[in-house]
């Protein structure tokens, strides 16, 4: 089986190929795609593999843009952190759901349905659930955490997501920063965090920073059509918006 992944964050990707290096049967992964763009263009110019697994959230949009522009030729098992019980009502043979983060045995369920069901498996009937499944998801909003518990002492305190000024990660431990300066270590995972809090605040610009839109005081270019931040509490080090990132984060300031 030839398996393509939609995906931007290297963990993520990393996590499933190791979970389909598990399964009973090869799979062959033909390609890794991070953007929206780069997905359009992969699939004018390759044939349809037999199976895609596709993150919702991309560096440049929503994953959705590409099944809303081109005919579909494969059955999508689609990554994301949407409501489990909303899920539950877009469910459909060829279009299956695993929720973050991804567990072997709900991704071997999820293959496991794909080979059930794909002597059933028509392009007509695929481009038409996901125009089904788009027109639905626009009614549906995605969760986000609002407080995140820190270790203060002997004490567990909340702390606002409007108290967050960034999170930050390095050597494997991730770190939460309030305007003020003081520092917390949080047991979430960068990946996972950018999918607990709410978009409209936060974005993640790189793969060491999730950073609240309050705690940006400055922008400025930067070489390779990147983007160099001043945040506060002003960080040791310089803050970059990665390349690929760039274009949704214009997007995501103007709102």
């Amino acid at each position: 089986m030839n398996l393509l992944i939609v995906e931007d964050e290297y963990p993520a990707v990393e996590r499933l190929q190791q979970l389909l290096g598990r399964l009973d049967e090869p799979v062959e992964v033909v390609d890794v795609l991070d953007s929206v763009e780069t997905a359009i263009r992969w699939f004018t110019e390759h044939p349809a593999p037999d199976l895609i697994l596709s993150d919702i959230q991309l560096s440049d949009g929503l994953s959705f843009e590409i099944y809303e522009k081109l005919v579909v030729k494969s059955p999508i098992i689609f990554t994301t952190s949407y409501d489990e019980y909303a899920i539950q009502a877009f469910k459909v043979k060829s279009i299956d759901y695993l929720l973050k983060p991804i567990k072997f045995e709900e991704l071997e369920k999820a293959i496991a349905k794909y080979k059930q069901f794909k002597s059933e498996f028509s392009e007509e009937e695929n481009a038409s659930k996901i125009e089904r499944l788009l027109d639905n998801l626009q009614h549906t909003g995605r969760r986000h955490k609002k407080r995140f518990l820190v270790k203060k002492g002997e004490q567990l305190v909340p702390i606002s997501d409007d108290e967050i000024a960034y999170f930050y990660t390095e050597n494997e431990l991730v770190f939460l920063f309030t305007p003020e300066g003081k520092k917390y270590v949080v047991d979430y995972t960068l990946e996972q965090l950018d999918e607990l809090v709410d978009t409209e605040k936060f974005f993640r610009i790189n793969r060491q920073y999730l950073v609240h839109l309050e705690a940006i005081q400055q922008i400025h270019t930067y070489f390779n059509s990147r983007l160099k931040l001043n945040l506060q509490p002003d960080p040791t080090d310089e803050v970059i918006v990665s390349k690929g990132k760039t274009k949704a984060f214009k997007q995501w300031l103007e709102g």
